[in-house]
């Protein structure tokens, strides 16, 4: 792939890549670096895919890789109270109701509700982005679903152990 074709290619995809690491990350500042880092990795890469066809789906990919490094990073580098009063701040800013319940949710629902409802992609280009099975990729979207239908009804109780708790993030089991 050209260096033209590429650039046009992380045009068309740069919407897709922020929202994903935003899904992922949550902080604008880790969401940039993770995109930068990933486009800059892609780039020097870009010889190595095969089928230009597939090319958001890669970017995506390395994207998705990029965003957990920049987590292991910034657990690794910025103190706890730091990082928390980071969290409880961007908790406070004013989101839509669903895009809160969205946030609630454990990451591992939460990129294939973004990636499918948000983004667009197939349940088979999910599998292959997040490299697990289509069955896995349904039954997450199905429970993603669930969960969010029942928080925006108020029906997920936030304090004490509740069934549905194992499925959603620590910062969602704290409200009520």
């Amino acid at each position: 792939m050209d260096k033209e074709t590429f650039a046009e290619n992380v045009l068309a995809a740069e919407t897709t890549l922020y929202r994903v690491a935003k899904t992922i990350l949550h902080n604008d500042t880790l969401c940039e670096d993770a995109v930068q880092e990933g486009i800059l990795k892609a780039y020097e890469k870009r010889n190595t895919l095969k089928e230009e066809a597939w090319f958001k789906t890669w970017l995506v990919r390395i994207v998705i890789n990029e965003c957990y490094a920049q987590l292991r990073k910034a657990k690794d580098s910025v103190p706890w109270e730091k990082w928390a009063e980071n969290e409880r701040a961007e908790e406070q800013a004013d989101y839509s109701e669903l895009y809160q319940a969205i946030r609630r949710l454990k990451p591992r629902f939460r990129i294939v509700v973004v990636l499918y409802y948000i983004e667009g992609y197939s349940v088979k280009e999910i599998s292959e982005i997040l490299k697990i099975p289509q069955g896995t990729v349904k039954s997450r979207l199905s429970k993603g679903r669930d969960l969010v239908k029942k928080y925006l009804k108020g029906g997920i109780e936030y304090e004490g152990q509740h069934k549905m708790g194992k499925y959603l993030s620590g910062s969602a089991k704290k409200f009520s």
